[in-house]
């Protein structure tokens, strides 16, 4: 693994601001100080944009501000890479925005992956059923769908 520069340094923690405000702390450890201890907590994209893994669920998903939690019924749907519909929500964390980060979760509080927020909360309580509240981004069903790929 190679070392980050200073832009893709500057833009992983960007992109992990966007999921809990305590990451930005982060940002305080110089980049040679920083250690990984084999966990991949994303890649960056061409076009130097950093594209978070599923590897990286287990950390932030007990830090997050910002949550989304299923119905049973929408859970395999948000599993197999479906965006979430205002059928499947169960709950969102008040004061949403639109187009922030959040931890997805099931109604039983199990983490199951990442997506961004199409709609803030009060929207998300006028919609109709079948409109996209959150985006989907990453799930636990990648370990499957892309086993040869996750590194």
């Amino acid at each position: 693994m190679r070392p980050l520069t200073d832009e893709e340094t500057k833009t992983m923690f960007e992109k992990l601001s966007k999921y809990d405000k305590i990451l930005k702390l982060a940002t305080n450890i110089s980049r040679d100080k920083l250690v990984s201890v084999g966990t991949c907590f994303g890649k960056f994209t061409k076009t130097q944009k950093f594209r978070l893994h599923i590897t990286a669920l287990d950390f932030l998903a007990p830090y997050a501000k910002f949550k989304v939690w299923v119905k049973p019924g929408s859970e395999q749907s948000f599993l197999y890479g479906n965006h979430i519909m205002k059928s499947g929500l169960g709950r969102i964390t008040e004061n949403t925005a639109q187009y922030q980060g959040v931890v997805v979760f099931s109604m039983a509080d199990v983490p199951l992956g990442f997506g961004v927020a199409a709609k803030t909360t009060q929207e998300c309580r006028k919609v109709d059923p079948m409109s996209i509240v959150v985006f989907h981004q990453a799930d636990i069903g990648e370990y499957i769908r892309s086993e040869d790929t996750l590194t």
